[in-house]
């Protein structure tokens, strides 16, 4: 998976088309990722323990990772990413301006 941890993406299809959000979590065995305030969804909560309320979350869903694209921090476009070998060290490349991502 091309796509990080931490990474600004911009969402290219669906109902939040062209959000942008960083990464919280990925899932590189179901090809899915989770963005932060994309793909908002209202979880139904009750009660377990006395104490404990219960009401309506508002909870982030996973997206194909396939419909997003990571956003250039140098260039500020979404672009594919690409990768290199510096100092025996491979290391993620934007596509369009070259820059290195983090």
């Amino acid at each position: 998976m091309r796509i990080k941890k931490g990474d600004t993406v911009k969402v290219l299809s669906g109902n939040d088309k062209d959000k942008t959000g960083e990464v919280l979590e990925i899932m590189p065995k179901a090809d899915k990722i989770i963005v932060k305030d994309v793909n908002i969804r209202k979880k139904h909560v009750k009660a377990r323990k006395q104490g404990e309320e219960s009401g309506i979350l508002s909870v982030e869903c996973p997206i194909p990772s396939s419909k997003v694209n990571v956003v250039c921090p140098k260039c500020g476009k979404t672009t594919k990413v690409g990768f290199s070998m510096e100092k025996n060290e491979k290391v993620r490349v934007c596509k369009k301006c070259g820059a290195k991502l983090k």
